[in-house]
């Protein structure tokens, strides 16, 4: 049994924390597969809490935040570039927090199959923190429209994301206005079919989901208005306050004020005098002009489609299973999507029990991006990360850093995208630093750790050891003892200080 659950903790969790092989044997390994797959039956210790909640950003709304964090000019008043930068620097800790939490909840969370989903999720509907204002918004956007939804109905992740402002943003719908429509001005002059393509391409449909670029227009003329509102006094006249505050529509007000009711407590607005309330053709379909509840039956059409169970079979097998998955396989997860009206927990199940999850030659058949390596390396030592930081400063230097991936695809999770050598070198840098106990990850964090820069720079040994050293046989031991001969004989024949740093570097552990 020990070869198979070191499996399943490498795929429904963050690699084997000590005492993880235990319980899974307690528990067995279809008993660890159903508790997974509830996350709301595993019962979260109280001092966890107490630290995610030590993040406040973490709490607040798009429009708390935008209030709070974000750029602040008098109405009518020029840019002020130094203004601007200095609002940036001051909204760093948005991030900064994110990252912390996000890394946490992986290394410490006892819900590990959810934090894995978060993950997959967040690539899928990737959003970079780097445009514009997602600096604002991108961690509540993980908070709020993918880590609750990541093993439900994929229809209510698709309307969580689809209406969030990090998306809408990201990829420019907050722009998308209607041809010759009474909002049509400024900053919104036309259609903008960004959104309407990836949503096809990326998230649903996939690129060979059998649509047009005739249906990319329509799609995008049915999302038109689909945009952002931001405080100000615009409503104070006609509508109620929400939380003490008062919103308008992003940027220019509409001609005629819509009803209040329809600014959401995210910021999401719909703008009618935006909309083309125009007859439209989508995928074979008539979809009747009448506002908002065009998008709403859009998205039910790419949720239910033949095309979209396919791509996310597609995509769940191979981040589960193979960089290639079994074309089989892929087919049984479609039909268990469709007869399950998109339930994700119910294709998981179908993904686990699968003869092709459990084959033997599944085992350490995925390379591991850098993130899973970096979360793995640290569960395997079980060290409690009062520090992220210098992990956090490692997945940049990997080429992965969280919230950072610019392209709306988002990170690759196969070997051909993270295995090359100076990949290799760095996570063997890391292994170094952190297998024998050079990474502050104990102690109070510093975002300038001299002790990272020196240890991921070069192949000097930092001046002193910032935590102890892990034991070697505890973390092979942890790790299942699943190494091969020669594997064993590099450690044996290192001295001890590096016996665990050549475990955390060996091939045995870059793969899952």
């Amino acid at each position: 049994m020990s070869a198979e659950a070191v499996h399943v903790l490498n795929r429904l969790a963050f690699g084997p924390a000590p005492g993880d092989l235990a319980r899974v044997q307690r528990l067995s390994i279809d008993g660890y597969i159903r508790q997974q797959l509830h996350p709301h039956t595993i019962p979260i210790p109280q001092a966890f809490s107490e630290r995610v909640r030590s993040w406040p950003t973490l709490t607040m709304t798009p429009v708390e935040l935008f209030m709070q964090y974000g750029p602040r000019r008098a109405p009518g008043a020029p840019k002020d570039p130094a203004a601007m930068k200095a609002a940036r620097q001051r909204a760093r800790v948005i991030v900064q927090e994110g990252v912390q939490a996000r890394l946490y909840r992986a290394i410490e969370g006892p819900r590990q199959l959810q934090e894995v989903m978060t993950d997959f999720w967040f690539n899928h509907f990737n959003v970079f923190s780097g445009k514009g204002l997602d600096y604002l918004w991108t961690v509540a956007y993980e908070q709020e429209a993918i880590r609750p939804y990541t093993m439900g109905r994929f229809r209510d992740l698709l309307g969580a994301t689809a209406k969030h402002p990090a998306m809408l943003f990201f990829l420019d719908n907050w722009l998308n206005t209607g041809v010759g429509t009474p909002g049509a001005r400024g900053h919104f002059d036309g259609l903008n079919e960004n959104y309407a393509r990836e949503v096809m391409e990326l998230h649903t449909l996939g690129v060979n989901g059998g649509y047009t670029q005739h249906d990319v227009t329509e799609l995008a003329r049915i999302f038109t208005g689909w945009g952002l509102a931001k405080p100000g006094a615009h409503f104070a006249r006609r509508a109620r306050p929400l939380g003490g505050r008062f919103f308008r529509p992003f940027f220019p007000a509409p001609i005629a004020p819509p009803a209040f009711e329809a600014v959401s407590p995210t910021g999401f607005f719909f703008d009618a005098s935006r909309h083309d309330f125009g007859d439209k053709q989508f995928l074979g379909r008539t979809i009747r002009g009448r506002g908002i509840g065009e998008g709403e039956e859009a998205l039910d059409i790419l949720a239910h489609h033949p095309a979209t169970a396919r791509h996310l079979s597609f995509q769940l097998a191979q981040f589960f299973v193979a960089d290639e998955p079994p074309p089989a396989l892929v087919a049984r997860l479609a039909d268990s999507y469709q007869h399950s009206d998109g339930n994700i927990g119910a294709v998981l199940a179908a993904l686990f029990a699968s003869r092709e999850f459990r084959d033997p030659a599944c085992y350490g058949a995925k390379f591991k991006t850098p993130y899973q390596y970096v979360v793995s390396a640290v569960r395997a030592l079980g060290i409690d990360p009062r520090n992220t930081r210098p992990l956090a400063g490692t997945l940049f230097l990997l080429g992965m850093p969280l919230y950072g991936c610019p392209t709306p695809d988002g990170y690759k999770n196969t070997q051909e995208a993270w295995l090359n050598p100076d990949g290799l070198m760095r996570r063997l840098s890391f292994a170094t630093a952190l297998g024998t106990g050079h990474l502050r990850l104990e102690q109070a964090p510093g975002w300038n750790d001299p002790e990272l820069k020196l240890a991921m720079a070069d192949s000097r040994p930092a001046p002193a050891p910032a935590m102890a050293a892990p034991d070697r046989d505890e973390l092979a031991r942890t790790l299942g003892n699943r190494f091969s001969h020669s594997t064993a004989q590099a450690v044996f024949a290192a001295p001890a200080q590096l016996q665990s740093a050549l475990i955390l570097g060996s091939p045995e552990f870059m793969r899952r």
